[in-house]
């Protein structure tokens, strides 16, 4: 039945093509194919092939990968598109030797449409595939590797069967290859996390119009899912639509599924084959038929997956989570890499002391920068994710060029607290006319953009929930909890700017006032090159570039300065200072366009003796008996480096690693990793820190308190050890 409507999908939306022959059918009639590589489009899909390395070895699997980026509003199938649609297929043209595989299909995500159930791929996907490569293929030699795709690409009213010619040169070189520059690392991460056999044990019984299906075993033994859903490789089997409900047991789960039409027309003919997914993991499963297992039930409910992802978005859920962000901004404001921000509030507070409705307006104007900007970076954030990106909390800054706009910015800011230069009024004058009004509440403003830009790099207590769970949310209410995030960082400063007798046990202006501004510029001058070593970190060799840029505009502000100080008398220092400036933007263009630093498989300085992060690393490690304590961090994450220095340093934490023959990973999220990404989005969080600590016997980690001590790591090693 399925065929035949996709044939008759195909016959409909085909018909104007029949009567005027396509350029490709044109080409096929002259013996000639299409041979352009590189992206092909239409309306609904742009597609290309990819490869994962930079060239294949002679007698090498490479992997080639189809992308896909679907137009919003449009979705693709896996290899079972469930009740409707059809799966992606590729038909090859290949050199003499070179010969394909099968796709490895990424898990796919539900698409409900009324009463049906669709399987699929929505904003940007890769399906990987191997490619052979022979061992007489000569060094040098560039192999043309070729698939006609078709996609069945739908929205919620039609489908549209897009067919297109991909190509992809394959350079054969000896040698291992890095990762392809562009898609590479994003490919990678799609194999490590696609679905695969873990040794789970699995049995399928069907009795009284009802399919059970138990599994233990594997990664399920002593783990505790909160919910499971199986999809199955053949479409009928299962009605695809029904809820499936189950039980979690100590060794594994049962699933209680609804039969589809196949199956009670055909009876179960094993082995019952799909993709198991919970919140702990997907995996290939294939049970064969007979009774229960034993251990797969007794020890509580479990959801379908859907359900437990709608009681995110709940009313409780949702006032928990916007609760959680109101803490969690209030606690913000106490954390190390706001402290620039504070400095640049308390000099504002003191100039607008005792001018009640000067300081209204600033600490209005302060909570609207605070808040614009949460919603441009929670829009952002929410937009990309819904495109397919992996992201999370502080994504803005693993680009090196926003980390050097940042930089720059922090030095502009310190050169003006130390007076090099000004923004409107001087310090003094400020409120004394209509027009210097204005740069007050302006700037109150942007310092509230800055607030929350700099405040990325931090996450605190009760944050990591608030932000976890808003990313399951419905974007209305996502974007309602990052405005309460939002609220919380800037409440202080707003309360005290409209408490008349607050305000009022401040100073009485004077001189000190310009002393303490100038003191709190050392703070941002910290930020600047903070930032600057956060650079270096993540880009190659292109730190004098920064710093050229950075000193061109130090130049270019010290001679506007002057120029104020003249009155707009001195032209020379003017054109000067433009001159400088043009040269500070353009090496600050190159120093943002810079290359980045490339990964060596080291890891960020944590000061004990640790290995990258890798799923399989943790593994082998659990396998040996051995405990894993694993940190999430990154090198703009201040609280990272805090506990990095507090926690992970000691001697006595280093004695307790030894002592409890664990092993340390440290996944680095300074610069993109899909794979961190999910990890983190894995255990309900958005962004670093993150500290998992694995004990032998068990699937689930303890995840160790955002703020480390050194008690804390040793205690937690000594129970896993136990």
């Amino acid at each position: 039945m399925r065929l035949f409507v996709a044939l008759l999908v195909w016959l409909t939306f085909s018909a104007p093509a029949a009567a005027a022959p396509s350029a490709l059918d044109q080409a096929l009639k002259a013996g000639a194919a299409p041979t352009s590589t590189g992206p092909q489009r239409t309306e609904r899909i742009e597609a290309e092939l990819t490869p994962m390395s930079a060239w294949a070895a002679p007698g090498s699997t490479a992997v080639v990968a189809v992308r896909q980026q679907i137009q919003p509003g449009w979705h693709t199938y896996w290899r079972n598109p469930g009740d409707s649609g059809g799966p992606t297929t590729l038909d090859w043209s290949l050199p003499d030797g070179v010969s394909a595989g099968d796709i490895v299909w990424p898990l796919p995500h539900r698409q409900r449409l009324q009463s049906l159930m669709n399987y699929g791929y929505e904003g940007e996907v890769f399906l990987p595939v191997p490619i052979e490569i022979p061992a007489d293929a000569r060094p040098g030699q560039t192999l043309r590797l070729t698939a006609e795709a078709l996609f069945m690409v739908c929205s919620d009213q039609m489908c549209v069967p897009d067919e297109l010619t991909l190509s992809l040169d394959l350079r054969v070189q000896d040698g291992a290859a890095p990762l392809d520059p562009r898609w590479g690392q994003k490919i990678q991460t799609m194999i490590q996390t696609a679905p695969r056999p873990a040794g789970i044990e699995a049995r399928a019984a069907f009795a009284d119009g009802r399919l059970t299906l138990t599994a233990t075993d594997g990664p399920l033994a002593g783990a505790a899912p909160k919910w499971a859903y199986f999809f199955p490789f053949e479409g009928g089997i299962i009605d695809h639509a029904a809820v499936q409900t189950g039980q979690r047991g100590p060794q594994g789960l049962t699933l209680d599924i609804a039969p589809g039409r196949g199956l009670t027309a055909n009876g179960l003919t094993p082995p019952l084959a799909g993709v198991l997914s919970t919140d702990l993991g997907a995996w290939e499963i294939s049970a064969d038929q007979g009774p229960p297992l034993t251990g797969a039930s007794g020890t509580g409910a479990l959801g379908d997956g859907e359900a437990s992802l709608g009681a995110a978005t709940t009313p409780v859920a949702f006032l928990q989570a916007a609760l959680f962000a109101l803490l969690g901004g209030l606690i913000l404001n106490l954390m190390p890499c706001v402290f620039p921000i504070l400095a640049m509030k308390a000099a504002s507070l003191s100039r607008s002391a005792h001018e009640p409705r000067e300081a209204r307006r600033d600490g209005l104007a302060f909570l609207a920068g605070v808040l614009a900007t949460f919603l441009i970076l929670a829009g952002a954030l929410l937009a990309l994710r819904a495109g397919g990106q992996a992201l999370g909390w502080g994504f803005q800054l693993q680009s090196p060029g926003v980390v050097a706009i940042l930089s720059l910015l922090m030095l502009a800011v310190a050169l003006n607290l130390s007076g090099v230069f000004h923004i409107g009024g001087g310090l003094q004058g400020a409120g004394s006319g209509p027009l210097s009004r204005l740069p007050g509440a302006v700037g109150a403003f942007f310092t509230g953009v800055l607030a929350v830009v700099v405040a990325a790099p931090c996450t605190a207590p009760f944050m990591a929930f608030a932000l976890g769970a808003a990313l399951l949310m419905p974007w209305p209410m996502a974007l309602a909890v990052f405005l309460m995030l939002g609220l919380g960082l800037a409440l202080p400063y707003v309360l005290v700017s409209l408490s008349p007798r607050l305000l009022s046990r401040l100073p009485k202006p004077g001189p000190w006032m310009e002393t303490l501004r100038n003191l709190l510029a050392f703070p941002m001058y910290g930020a600047a090159l903070w930032l600057a070593w956060v650079y270096g970190r993540q880009t190659a060799d292109a730190l004098a570039l920064l710093f050229g840029a950075g000193l061109m505009l130090a130049l270019a502000l010290w001679l506007y300065g002057r120029s104020q100080l003249a009155h707009g008398r001195s032209r020379g220092a003017i054109v000067a200072a433009a001159l400088a400036l043009i040269l500070a933007l353009g090496l600050g263009v190159m120093a943002a366009r810079a290359a980045p630093a490339t990964d060596d498989g080291a890891v960020g300085s944590t000061h004990l003796a640790s290995q990258p992060w890798s799923e399989t690393a943790v593994q082998a490690a659990l396998a040996e008996g051995r405990p894993v304590l694993v940190n999430f961090t990154a090198d703009w994450c201040v609280t990272c480096k805090i506990n990095e220095g507090a926690a992970l340093s000691s001697a006595r934490t280093a004695e307790a690693i030894r002592q409890t023959n664990a092993l340390y990973l440290v996944g680095d999220w300074t610069r993109r990793d899909d794979a961190i990404t999910a990890e983190l989005q894995r255990h309900g969080r958005s962004g670093v820190p993150l500290y998992l600590l694995y004990t032998p016997g068990k699937s689930e980690p303890r995840i160790l308190p955002q703020l480390l001590t050194e008690g804390t790591v040793v205690d937690a090693l000594k129970d896993a050890a136990r």
